[in-house]
């Protein structure tokens, strides 16, 4: 069942979602070769709770960090570890914070170093797919559009779209209805609806679309090895249209990116 939220239960929604946001500006400015994804896992659960929330993930489904860190051909859930980040590699880090009984839930994956143009492109390419299926977040659309147009761009490019994994809608709950595939066809699936909230999430392979679940019961890898990224946005729909509650701006002040990719999806500007 869906649940449609007011617009007061929306503002709530947003301040979960910019306690992640902040969260995931603070890892930018941390992480770099050396540091473990353990130690930012530290920083993160800190972090969280010293802007007035809970880490959202922690204890849910028994998961046992605040981050979930994905590095290279790990695809999504990857569990914090000992093992130093380096020069080349790309880090998914996946975030969710609890606050007024609502959950804020997003992602980023970042550039460590010097990162192959290949990779780069990958990156690029899926960043670009999550805002062309945020536009198709409009009431009288359904699932299925939204899902076949983040498909459409990403095969195009030869890339493997995740099928085992999806977005979903966000509230009280971490993952509430509908499921939000990122393939699918046109016309089908459930009709978005005033006041939905979703996390739209495009997990894209270099290679084949295939996975592996590794047996820590968490971490999810690409079956044939090759890099995988995930960006996530969670979005509300407000007066038939989409509107983003999380945002990468607090990541790129501290990247120094200037980007105004965001600026199409917001009712009034974001003052980071």
């Amino acid at each position: 069942m869906i649940i449609q939220k007011t617009r007061e239960e929306i503002e709530l929604m947003r301040e979960s979602a910019l306690i992640v946001s902040k969260t995931l500006g603070m890892i930018a400015s941390e992480i770099k070769p050396g540091i473990t994804t353990l130690q930012l896992d530290k920083l993160a659960e800190t972090f969280i709770r010293d802007h007035g929330a809970v880490p959202g993930f922690l204890g849910l489904y028994g998961c046992p960090s605040t981050l979930l860190t994905s590095v290279n051909e790990q695809v999504v859930h990857g569990l914090p570890t000992n093992r130093p980040i380096e020069d080349g590699d790309i880090v998914s880090v996946d975030c969710g914070a609890l606050k007024n009984e609502y959950y804020g839930d997003h992602a980023y994956t970042f550039e460590i170093g010097n990162v192959t143009p290949e990779i780069k492109k990958l990156l690029r390419i899926t960043k670009e797919s999550l805002y062309i299926g945020i536009d198709q977040f409009r009431a009288g659309r359904r699932v299925g559009d939204l899902s076949n147009a983040i498909q459409t761009y990403t095969e195009a490019e030869g890339y493997g779209v995740v099928r085992d994994l999806v977005g979903h809608g966000l509230g009280k709950k971490m993952h509430e209805d509908p499921e939000v595939p990122n393939f699918g066809k046109r016309g089908r699936g459930k009709l978005f609806v005033e006041g939905m909230v979703i996390a739209i999430e495009p997990m894209i392979n270099m290679g084949t679309r295939n996975v592996k679940h590794l047996k820590d019961g968490w971490t999810i890898v690409t079956a044939d090895g090759q890099p995988s990224a995930h960006f996530e946005h969670d979005v509300a729909l407000i007066d038939g249209k989409p509107e983003l509650l999380s945002t990468f701006a607090y990541i790129y002040k501290a990247l120094g990116i200037e980007s105004d990719e965001e600026d199409r999806f917001r009712a009034t500007p974001l003052t980071v």
